[in-house]
């Protein structure tokens, strides 16, 4: 692959999943044009994650039966519709319609991922798929910062008007630049989805490195949850934009992508999960102990969003490998896990917070990244991989 075009597929990634964050720091603005609760008007993010599990399951699949590039450019047009409808919405039952299919049109990323590792060299494939999955953080950390910035100055609506007209733009540029990928299945879509099962089933590595991405993804979630709770307590008493900063500090887990995919490239991809996971383990250990101290904080949010994205891109990179034809079924199968425990995760840790504050939210994240450790070790390995 051209540099260009893993930069351009890194970019792709960046401004799409950006459509699923950009209602997050407008949401007491939407209340107010809609004179609705906090609690109500927050229904939007939530339907919009919603929409996009149901575009990774019922829509990535199809990047093993349809042209991608086609596919691709086509979902990037349905999304910028449903931005524009967004932005003009009437009431706020057309906003929140909007924003599920938003979603579920906006799941584009985790069709270029395997996109990217099916056009990429075996030597290569690691170092590709780090790239494209650092456009993907930075898009998701960038998108709240320009969103509260042109919703403070110009109104939330305008907002959702220049998304539009980023994908609009997008969808120009990579008619001109995406390389086509033409998969190999065959069968009917509902054959297709099925097959998820029979993956799952059949390929023991798969099942290992989904329990490992859902607890994984798990432990993340437990600690971004909790974290403004922490900082709004007496341990610190700072305010909800000081999490934001924090966020900015966790872009370092998106030079670390990168990184990782060299590693699993030169020294294969258990080395780099295994580096991986030791650092995630790192990270909880001193915010544990040194958490109450800002810099260990800080220090501890590094090491965990460094840990985290090594361990992610390497065990994405050992899926691709197990079926170079089922690569969109397998990141379909592989990414469900990893939402379910996200889910799973920000549930535990709010309920170790309420009950036992910091250390309990921290051991609830060092249980659940030991248990990604276990499974690594000894789940699958008949498998011999």
């Amino acid at each position: 692959m051209a540099p260009s075009q893993v930069w351009l597929m890194a970019i792709t990634c960046g401004l799409v999943v950006a459509n699923l964050y950009y209602n997050q720091p407008l949401l007491a603005e939407i209340g107010r044009t809609f004179g609705l609760t906090e609690s109500r008007v927050s229904w939007i993010a939530t339907v919009t994650q919603v929409g996009y599990t149901l575009g990774l399951l019922l829509l990535v699949p199809l990047g093993d039966k349809w042209e991608r590039k086609r596919l691709i450019m086509g979902l990037i047009v349905l999304a910028a519709g449903c931005l524009a409808v967004a932005a003009y919405a009437p009431t706020f039952g057309v906003l929140v319609g909007a924003s599920l299919l938003l979603g579920f049109f906006s799941a584009v990323p985790q069709l270029l991922v395997p996109m990217a590792a099916s056009l990429a060299s075996d030597e290569q494939r690691g170092r590709v798929v780090g790239k494209v999955m650092s456009g993907l953080l930075i898009g998701i950390l960038v998108s709240r910062t320009i969103s509260g910035y042109v919703g403070l100055h110009f109104g939330w609506r305008t907002m959702f008007w220049v998304g539009t007209g980023l994908m609009l733009v997008l969808v120009a540029v990579l008619a001109r630049m995406l390389p086509r990928n033409q998969p190999y299945y065959a069968g009917s879509y509902a054959s297709l989805l099925r097959s998820l099962g029979t993956l799952a089933r059949d390929l023991p590595v798969l099942r290992r490195s989904a329990l490992v991405g859902a607890c994984l993804f798990g432990g993340f979630s437990a600690f971004w949850t909790t974290l403004v709770f922490f900082l709004e307590s007496d341990a610190y008493g700072y305010g909800a934009d000081v999490a934001g900063l924090f966020g900015l500090i966790g872009a370092t887990g998106a030079f670390a992508a990168s990184y990782a995919g060299k590693s699993a490239d030169q020294k294969g991809p258990g080395f780099a999960l295994r580096i991986g996971l030791a650092l995630f383990l790192s990270g909880y250990l001193l915010m544990g102990f040194g958490g109450y101290y800002l810099l260990g904080l800080i220090a501890g949010v590094v090491i965990l969003d460094v840990g985290q994205q090594m361990a992610h891109i390497a065990n994405q990179t050992r899926v691709f490998s197990l079926r170079p034809e089922a690569r969109s079924r397998l990141n379909t199968v592989y990414m469900t896990a990893c939402f379910i425990g996200a889910a799973s995760g920000s549930l535990l840790g709010g309920l170790a917070w309420h009950h036992y504050q910091w250390p309990g939210v921290c051991a609830v994240g060092f249980g659940l990244v030991a248990l990604a450790y276990a499974a690594n070790r000894f789940y699958g390995r008949e498998a011999g991989v």
